[in-house]
């Protein structure tokens, strides 16, 4: 039996080697080891609220009040009140 090198890749025989073609896998399982050290830089950040000084609620920095409305001691945008 004469087979060459890389001849387990081809496709089979009597089909269209050009539609189906087979996907490549890993040749080793990656450790939990390696897996933790790939996620170490996805985990999420608490966004970073102060306080607004014209009515204390907590806001994003450097944005409009969405409760009062202000932003740098001036009224940007009229809120009105919401109804219980």
């Amino acid at each position: 039996m004469n087979t060459r090198r890389g001849d387990h890749l081809a496709a089979p025989a009597g089909s269209d080697s050009e539609t189906e073609k087979t996907m490549p896998l890993p040749k080793r399982k990656h450790s939990k080891c390696r897996r933790d050290k790939r996620r170490t830089h996805d985990a999420l950040s608490a966004p970073n609220l102060i306080p607004c000084p014209n009515c204390a609620e907590k806001i994003l920095p450097h944005r409009m009040c969405p409760h009062c409305g202000y932003y740098k001691g001036r009224v940007i945008k009229e809120v009105e009140e919401k109804k219980a």
